[in-house]
């Protein structure tokens, strides 16, 4: 692959839009609903993480309110199926656009290292998707509840962490491919 793959910047220009679009559809169609029933932020929102009594008090709020249940399940089977693969797209296609990890470094990089830097966009749609899927059943009735409540901040966790990382990648590199270019 050489530097600058020839990914159209319109492209990515597009997915970023989308991602926009549905992040505003989420935010103001289900969390900001949400909170005003609840009193209370949806987990995801939670950059800081959380914990597994944070999950159980989670459970008992649902419980007790139907409606901020029924606005939970209608994010995560609404926008919240759309969005990580928008996000996973644009990043990996941001990572592509950059060219390879070797011109991002200014050096040779170990082919490893350049192969799993194009893997972690995938690694935040896996952990946004599983994230989704453990909150649907930690608050649910099922007998994995349990299971799913004590996995669920390790994935919001994973989720955050590994877009981080892809931020500081991307922010390095797009700050690396303009100083190569001047």
């Amino acid at each position: 692959m050489k530097t600058g793959s020839s990914i159209p910047l319109w492209i990515i220009a597009l997915l970023a839009a989308l991602c926009l679009v549905v992040l505003g559809w989420t935010t103001f169609g289900f969390t900001v609903p949400f909170e005003h029933e609840t009193g209370q932020a949806v987990l995801d929102t939670y950059f800081a993480g959380y914990d597994e009594p944070a999950v159980f008090h989670m459970q008992t709020l649902l419980d007790q309110n139907e409606a901020a249940s029924r606005i939970l399940r209608a994010m995560y089977f609404g926008p919240e199926l759309i969005f990580p693969a928008l996000l996973t797209a644009l990043l990996f296609l941001i990572f592509l656009r950059l060219g390879p990890i070797e011109t991002w470094r200014g050096r040779q990089a170990p082919g490893l290292l350049g192969r799993i830097t194009y893997v972690l966009p995938f690694i935040y749609g896996f952990a946004d998707y599983a994230e989704n899927l453990s909150s649907l059943v930690a608050f649910s009735d099922s007998g994995a509840a349990g299971f799913a409540a004590q996995i669920l901040p390790w994935m919001t966790k994973l989720k955050f962490a590994s877009l981080a990382v892809c931020a500081i990648l991307i922010l390095r590199g797009a700050i690396l491919h303009q100083t190569r270019e001047d």
